[in-house]
């Protein structure tokens, strides 16, 4: 690969124009930031607030702020990634891997896309930027020394996966600012996140294929193997599914009935892990899996209905006086 022979031959690399700093920031993956809307829409339900025009102009502009951190933390990912990643057999072309880039332009676009997030979520409330703030300093946990923490075997998921509740909590903070969304939701929320890591390290060790090469693109690939790569997600998912149970019991037992759906959406989401060269290890290609995403729209459309319909018989299933009989 062109990667492998600038490294081996000694060729000095090409330096990088501004599209490679832009490709860096990774704006295709901005997608995930989609992650917010159900912390929107829980606080809707949960706190009895009426939607309005305004509310469409400040979720746009907590995703503007979610993208920048992001992207910020996008940035010195894949520089500080550049030198693992060449052994990687896809991401060896990844611009930091084949190019030479300026590390204090690296650095200033760090700066900028932070502060540019920040200042956007600002705007918005206090409990909005903190929640940006923690966002960023993840992506800082996550990627520099000496914490790093994708380096850590089981950490990398979980670390990684806690933006999603982080996410939430943006979404969830435009509504309701002086209280926090039920920590069972939360819990449901970053295990689910984690399920989909675990599946994507899963997809990734199988596809490298030699658990030599696996280290040294990812330390942490050191210590696992297909076997506990798999476990793992179904732990990750049992978990999510039990804090989720919790948070229907208490707190909004109509989502029961779609619950059976995230399940199948969970298999579904394993089997395409399991396919060889999956797109699960590129989530922002996931769009070309058109069935799937159909049928998460369709689940959304379902959560999103019963977020504001009320069923009071359901409630027998766990009336104390009813299971007395």
């Amino acid at each position: 690969m062109a990667a492998d022979v600038a490294i081996h031959s000694g060729a000095s690399p090409k330096t990088g124009g501004w599209q490679a700093y832009l490709q860096i920031a990774r704006p295709d993956h901005w997608f995930k930031n989609v992650f917010v809307l159900p912390g929107v829409g829980l606080a809707l339900a949960l706190s009895r607030e009426g939607a309005s025009v305004a509310l469409i102009g400040k979720i746009l502009l907590a995703l503007v702020a979610t993208s920048l951190i992001a992207s910020a933390n996008y940035t010195i990912n894949e520089w500080l990634d550049a030198e693992h990643d060449r052994h990687h057999p896809v991401k060896n072309r990844r611009p930091a891997a084949t190019l030479s880039l300026s590390a204090p332009l690296i650095w200033l676009q760090w700066l900028g896309c932070a502060t540019a997030g920040l200042a956007t979520a600002r705007c918005l409330n206090l409990e909005t930027l903190v929640f940006a703030a923690a966002l960023l300093f993840m992506g800082v946990v996550y990627n520099v020394r000496p914490l790093r923490t994708k380096e850590r075997v089981f950490l990398d998921v979980l670390s990684e996966a806690v933006n999603n509740p982080i996410r939430f909590l943006i979404g969830w903070s435009l509504i309701v600012k002086d209280v926090l969304p039920p920590s069972s939701v939360l819990f449901a929320y970053w295990m689910g996140g984690a399920y989909l890591m675990a599946v994507k390290r899963y997809s990734e060790y199988r596809f490298i294929g030699d658990p030599k090469r696996a280290g040294l693109y990812r330390a942490s690939f050191r210590f696992y193997s297909e076997n506990t790569l798999l476990l793992s997600s179904f732990f990750y998912a049992m978990t999510s599914m039990l804090f989720l149970g919790v948070f229907l019991v208490k707190y909004r037992i109509e989502f029961l009935l779609g619950l059976p759906l995230l399940v199948v959406l969970f298999v579904w989401y394993l089997a395409i892990g399991m396919r060889e060269n999956s797109v699960a290890q590129r989530t922002e290609k996931l769009y070309a899996e058109k069935a799937l995403m159909s049928y998460v729209a369709f689940v959304a459309a379902v959560f999103a209905l019963l977020l504001f319909v009320d069923i009071p018989a359901l409630n027998e299933l766990v009336d104390y006086h009813v299971l007395r009989g």
